[in-house]
């Protein structure tokens, strides 16, 4: 697995994002795989899902961010390898960098691919042999994310996937979405906003932010659909006077 992409695209004397120097076979000492999704507003908002694999993180940019609806396809494009330190990166991307704007960690926990045990490196294993046929499947362990989910390769490319929720007990209709606060800090893309406008000395502007953020915009009133009537109805709808009809004729006498 190569950083080299990564490295590419960053200027790590203006950014602080890790730059991978230390590649680590996984850092950590536990012996679950780790996955970690990072809130990311830059030119458009998204989520980043990331899986830890071969000391690195396997990553994949999800513009509307996961869903816990097996009804529900999100587009999930597969992006550059991030290094393992990445897990924790929260902070503010500053102007003119790649990927430039806020990011927090939205969640995080342990995953396990399916058919997976406690055999870390067995699970690496299986996990790549999925990579390569374009379905993966594993289970998630988080704060927000929980249950069985699938990442399908489209075959458009081999950067266009789908994420999709598996039916179990922890499939929901519910909008994840909506519980926008970092699971590390406590902090919001909006408080790291504010935040970076009072460094830089600029007034925050909520309503344009939420635009750019994506916000709802108000949904268009519905049209009252037309009934049609039935013949019969029809004549007894006509054959009525109403109250409105009646006090006319009784004003023109």
């Amino acid at each position: 697995m190569s950083l080299t992409k990564y490295n590419k695209k960053r200027d790590f004397k203006k950014t602080k994002e890790p730059s991978g120097a230390k590649k680590a076979k996984a850092k950590s000492d536990k012996k679950q795989l780790i996955f970690t999704v990072q809130k990311h507003s830059a030119s458009h908002l998204h989520y980043d899902f990331r899986l830890e694999l071969d000391g690195v993180l396997k990553s994949w940019a999800v513009p509307k961010g996961p869903s816990l609806d097996p009804s529900v396809r999100r587009l999930a494009m597969m992006v550059e390898d991030h290094p393992f330190d990445y897990k924790d990166f929260e902070g503010i991307i500053p102007k003119g960098n790649y990927g430039a704007g806020q990011v927090i960690v939205w969640d995080n926990g342990y995953y396990i691919p399916v058919g997976g045990s406690d055999d870390k490196e067995e699970n690496e294993k299986i996990m790549n042999k999925m990579l390569k046929k374009g379905d993966v499947k594993f289970a998630l362990l988080g704060k927000k994310l929980k249950g069985e989910f699938a990442l399908v390769n489209m075959r458009k490319d081999d950067n266009s996937w789908l994420m999709i929720k598996h039916k179990d007990e922890y499939a929901s209709k519910e909008d994840l979405t909506k519980k926008d606060v970092s699971v590390l800090s406590k902090q919001t893309i909006e408080s790291l906003k504010k935040a970076q406008a009072k460094e830089e000395g600029v007034e925050y502007d909520e309503e344009s932010e939420k635009k750019k953020s994506g916000g709802k915009k108000s949904a268009p009133k519905k049209q009252p659909k037309l009934k049609l009537l039935k013949p019969k109805e029809e004549k007894k709808s006509t054959a009525k006077k109403t109250t409105k009809e009646k006090s006319l004729k009784k004003t023109s006498k």
